[in-house]
């Protein structure tokens, strides 16, 4: 079909400048279905479920016999965010993202945007109905509110309760862990800040030399690689993977891994600890940087461009261009669920700035109070600035060896004592749990089935905060509280703060420390477990644990000391 005509040869409106979806043989059924007027969903002919996004094979029944339903049009008001920061070509803010929920399977969640009505009156659980906005080749399937229809419908609920993820883990294979093969025995940070106009790979090799210099190692001892995202066109998010670093260092490992589809960004750090156990490697360099802050700053002199192609997202036509826009939208559940509120997650935030505070290392440490959060601008409701991490510079790298080397090491070693990997919930993000970040519950559940360990031995708590909300996520899916209860647990902020119940994200975390990824999280664990964090140091610290991402999917580590 030419761009410039629609499904029929008829003329295409005049495209508006948004982000307009890729079409295939896979898709275009549901992006044209607007020249008729008529929302189309693929179906399974055998269990009769609908399916989207469209996949080649029924997830329910593994059944292959797929067709196309034209389905009402009518659906529920299942979450949503108003967006205030961010701003799309053809979409200027405020807009609407939301989610709503099919009327013939309200498994069948679509993102879009809700139009033809002010933001302040829209309510959960409220009717809705589509409305096709023609845009190029394309129409876009926007929902408004239903006329003569104004009363909240009961909302659906998630396939798996949230307190149930613990019963659907697989069991181990063996009686034996490969985490108890491993140590963790050198962590290295470069430079951390806000537009450093470093090269990105400049600061991964200054963060891998100050890593194994820890250690006590040359880089002639390392034999393995492992970093995430990897490489290829990442903007500010990567150096370039393995093959930057490799081509700068010479290294020549015998295993090296990079890729983005892993247990969030420390997954790079669990494949090492695999290759090691499995005797591919003794001592795998792992490192993760961003160069975001300066990676913007250059996009906005004009030195760096972006393609502005066609998207596979089925959320960035609607302007749901950032994780901020899934999160806001399970946070606004978790409080319409559970009577969270924006002082709960304002705890989390102060928490982070006061720990800050004691880490000369970290980017925002100016003392913050919760009418500073409370007043700071919007974002995309209900977060505004403070609930989101702080964009920087830096890297950060860690060595993964055999634990029957750590005696001839210089460092103090941390032993692994368990991971959590399993994915449970659907992987697409607005398919997927309502109430919490994605991809947390799972693995949380599945790091208490490979230890004897409990939420309770646990000292210090290095929990990703992308977002405020992800923090809460954790806390609860880890057991520090119950499902639902961050509110009470929360209050005052006295239980997470550094002498209380679990001190969380000792070193001010991704929204004060810096957007490291994750990996700064799992560097700031070492160094409690090792007691070398100065007045942010937690006493007696023998046990952590540390979170990484969510949505990506996520992954959890149990970390001791055995000192």
């Amino acid at each position: 079909m030419d761009s410039t005509e629609g499904p029929g040869g008829e003329p295409a409106a005049p495209p508006s400048g948004r982000p307009l979806p890729q079409l295939g043989p896979d898709n275009e059924f549901f992006w044209t279905a607007g020249a008729d007027g008529v929302l189309r969903i693929q179906e399974c002919r055998s269990c009769t479920a609908l399916l989207h996004p469209p996949q080649p094979v029924c997830r329910y029944c593994r059944g292959r016999d797929l067709g196309i339903r034209a389905v009402s049009g009518r659906a529920t008001l299942i979450a949503f965010t108003v967006n205030h920061r961010f701003a799309v070509p053809g979409l200027d803010p405020p807009y609407v993202v939301a989610t709503v929920a099919i009327a013939e399977d309200p498994r069948v969640r679509l993102t879009t945007n809700i139009v033809a009505a002010e933001p302040d009156s829209l309510e959960l659980g409220i009717p809705v109905e589509v409305t096709f906005q023609p845009d190029g080749d394309v129409w876009l399937p926007l929902f408004r509110p239903a006329p003569g229809e104004h009363a909240p419908q009961p909302l659906p609920v998630d396939e798996i309760a949230p307190e149930t993820y613990a019963t659907r883990m697989r069991p181990m294979l063996r009686g034996t862990k490969f985490e108890d093969s491993v140590a963790l025995t050198g962590i290295g940070m470069s430079q951390l800040g806000r537009r450093l106009m470093v090269p990105a790979l400049s600061l991964t090799v200054t963060a891998c030399e100050r890593a194994v210099a820890d250690a006590g190692l040359t880089f002639d001892d390392i034999d393995g690689l492992s970093s995430y995202p990897g490489g290829g066109n990442l903007g500010g998010f990567g150096e370039g993977g393995v093959s930057a670093l490799e081509a700068a260092l010479g290294i020549r490992p015998t295993w090296h891994n990079g890729g983005i589809e892993t247990f969030g960004p420390g997954g790079s750090v669990i494949a090492a600890m695999t290759a090691v156990a499995a005797g591919l490697a003794r001592h795998v360099l792992c490192f993760r940087t961003v160069w975001e802050s300066t990676f913007t700053e250059l996009m906005k002199a004009g030195r760096i461009s972006t393609s502005g192609g066609r998207t596979t997202s089925w959320l960035t036509p609607f302007g749901a261009t950032s994780a901020a826009h899934t999160l806001a939208q399970k946070a606004q559940r978790h409080f319409h669920e559970y009577g969270t509120s924006r002082q709960t997650l304002g705890w989390i935030a102060l928490n982070q700035r006061a720990n800050a505070a004691l880490d000369p290392t970290a980017v925002y440490r100016s003392p913050m109070t919760m009418d500073d959060y409370l007043g700071a601008r919007p974002v995309t409701s209900p977060f505004g600035l403070y609930d989101c991490d702080v964009p920087c510079d830096g890297a950060v790298a860690v060595v993964v060896s055999a634990a029957d080397t750590v005696s001839d090491l210089a460092a103090t070693p941390v032993f692994v004592e368990a991971v959590g990997t399993q994915i449970v919930e659907r992987i697409e993000w607005d398919q997927s749990t309502l109430t919490h970040e994605p991809q947390v519950l799972g693995p949380a559940a599945h790091l208490w089935t490979r230890t004897d360990l409990r939420p309770r031995d646990v000292d210090v708590a290095e929990l990703y905060d992308g977002f405020t909300f992800n923090c809460l996520s954790w806390l609860e899916a880890l057991g520090f509280c119950g499902i639902g209860e961050a509110a009470d647990f929360l209050d005052g902020g006295k239980n997470i703060a550094r002498d209380g119940l679990i001190p969380v994200n000792t070193h001010g975390g991704q929204l004060s420390h810096g957007r490291t990824h994750g990996m700064g999280l799992l560097h700031e664990a070492i160094v409690q477990l090792r007691g070398e964090a100065g007045a942010r140091q937690v006493p007696d610290a023998r046990v952590a644990v540390v979170s990484s991402g969510g949505l990506t999917p996520g992954g959890a580590m149990l970390l001791r000391s055995d000192s």
